[in-house]
């Protein structure tokens, strides 16, 4: 295996890294010899599953930091960049990974538990203003190299409606118009931006759609391989674009689905 980050104290910073996508791109890269820092919130019960995918990441012979914080609180954010820019020295962080899911996912009409307008602040504050957040902050604190990859991951739901998802998919929207707005602005810096678009995944965060069954089956059906989309199907798109090659690459919407957005 080609390890081509190794001994260049180069780092991937993954916005909730912990589980699925973000996880998954994190062993990725760490195989080809990054750094790793993840930042996630889990509870307690969580922690000693998550703590043993850690340090298989460690495993790979890389370091490997990791903060249980509020990713979304001002003050837990300039803290945590602090911590990160005296751990690393004179590295740089090569990639800034967003996998956040944290959103309301509630029906429009006929319950008790409409979807509501602070629903949408939450929202789109969570996953898609927290990109811009993290990266002015980043940028701020100097610690972006020279050549660095800003990678999101938007869905299907920025273009088709779903049930209970109307939250969400207005998220996914914003995340996509502030990656593009990333790309053109921060690309002086040397800052390229891109979303990736993956197929149905069966992670957690699908598991909390209402109906998530449904969206499985008809993607099964879409897709020319007559599968879902995997974690490390994504993790690969991930690290492709965190290559030398990929500088090129910037402000894309790019599906990672075998084809499934063709039907």
């Amino acid at each position: 295996m080609n390890k081509e980050f190794t001994n260049k104290n180069e780092w991937v910073l993954i916005l909730g890294g912990s589980t699925g996508l973000g996880l998954a791109s994190a062993q990725k890269l760490a195989s080809h010899g990054m750094n790793v820092i993840i930042i996630h919130r889990n509870r307690k019960s969580e922690i000693s599953q998550i703590e043993e995918s850690f340090e298989g990441i460690r495993n790979l012979g890389v370091d490997l930091l990791s903060f249980n914080v509020d990713l979304l609180h001002p003050e837990k954010r300039n803290l945590v960049i602090t911590e990160i820019k005296n751990h690393i020295g004179q590295g740089s962080i090569k990639a800034l990974i967003h996998s956040v899911a944290k959103g309301n996912l509630k029906p429009m009409v006929n319950t008790d538990q409409l979807l509501k307008n602070d629903d949408f602040h939450l929202t789109i504050e969570a996953m898609a203003i927290s990109l811009y957040d993290w990266v002015t902050a980043i940028f701020k604190a100097q610690l972006f190299g020279k050549d660095t990859r800003v990678i999101s991951f938007t869905s299907e739901g920025n273009t088709k409606a779903w049930k209970n998802y109307a939250a969400v998919s207005a998220a996914k929207v914003a995340l996509e118009a502030i990656t593009r707005s990333i790309a053109l602005e921060f690309a002086p810096y040397g800052i390229k931006a891109n979303c990736l678009q993956p197929g149905a995944v069966d992670t957690q965060s699908l598991r909390m759609i209402p109906g998530h069954e449904q969206i499985i089956k008809h993607s099964l059906l879409r897709n020319p391989y007559n599968r879902l989309t995997e974690p490390d199907d994504v993790a690969n798109a991930v690290y492709l674009l965190c290559k030398d090659e990929a500088f090129w690459i910037n402000g894309c919407v790019i599906p990672v689905n075998g084809g499934e957005h063709l039907s």
